[in-house]
């Protein structure tokens, strides 16, 4: 997940391990298996997560303009694409209220996504369509509950548009950096017989780490979201290229 500013605020994502350009990945292989984020990599969102967190917490009763609000603020720009449910945990201390802030942020969200103020990034759909037509398998991943992974798909048209997709609950509940969605979209699809088979896109740092902790041989950062390419590349990206329009020059021509 992410807003559209390339701001570096990545450097100060909490330090989940970082991962270097020089880590485990050794092979790039055949990019059988494409596990694609979406909020700030194929859907524009243009800062729909910033508006819709201030939406809930003014619900929720965090008063706008206080220091608190822009705390919590500040650690949702920094946290972009990990699982909204544990962001919320970290800001509000209980479960039950990590919960109504969830509830009130894929309400305030979803009202957003309602009123038509979101977009696909350019090309993505044909970038998605061109994947699966050179017979690679597709997967959309995102760290918005189910509900809001479905509004955003239907109001874009792309209900069938990638082979699978998958939200933290469909992986055991743990979202990005955990490398859980794209295990399970490993396990599940069966499309590549390695790891390094497998090909991650993302905007966030967390993207990257997500990537290189599943094992993947390419961990692509796009620009169209977060983070900039120093974040990107500093949380383990193989390579950073301006737009997912751009990641089929990364393949090799067959999977």
């Amino acid at each position: 997940m992410s807003n559209v500013s390339n701001a570096s605020n990545a450097s100060s994502v909490s330090n989940p391990g970082k991962v270097s350009d020089q880590g485990t990945t050794t092979r790039n292989g055949s990019g059988a298996l494409i596990v694609l984020d979406m909020a700030g990599t194929t859907v524009a969102d243009d800062g729909l997560v910033e508006r819709a967190f201030e939406l809930a917490a003014e619900r929720i009763g965090v008063e706008p303009g206080t220091a608190e609000h822009e705390a919590k603020l500040q650690y949702v720009r920094d946290t972009m694409g990990e699982s909204k449910i544990s962001v919320f945990r970290h800001l509000f201390g209980t479960e039950e209220m990590a919960r109504r802030a969830n509830s009130a942020f894929e309400d305030a969200y979803g009202e957003l996504v309602d009123g038509g103020l979101i977009a696909p990034v350019p090309g993505a759909r044909r970038t998605i369509e061109k994947l699966r037509a050179d017979g690679r398998t597709v997967v959309l991943t995102t760290g918005f509950a189910r509900v809001t992974q479905d509004a955003i798909l239907d109001a874009l048209g792309w209900q069938g548009l990638a082979d699978l997709t998958l939200c933290p609950a469909d992986a055991g509940g743990r979202g990005r950096p955990h490398p859980d969605m794209v295990l399970a979209a490993f396990l599940r699809t069966g499309a590549a017989d390695d790891v390094r088979d497998v090909v991650v896109a993302g905007d966030t740092a967390y993207d990257m780490l997500c990537g290189r902790r599943s094992g993947a041989g390419i961990v692509a950062g796009v620009l169209t979201g977060a983070h900039d390419r120093a974040a990107l590349t500093g949380h383990g990206a193989t390579h950073v290229i301006e737009s997912i329009a751009d990641l089929p020059s990364l393949l090799p021509e067959s999977a």
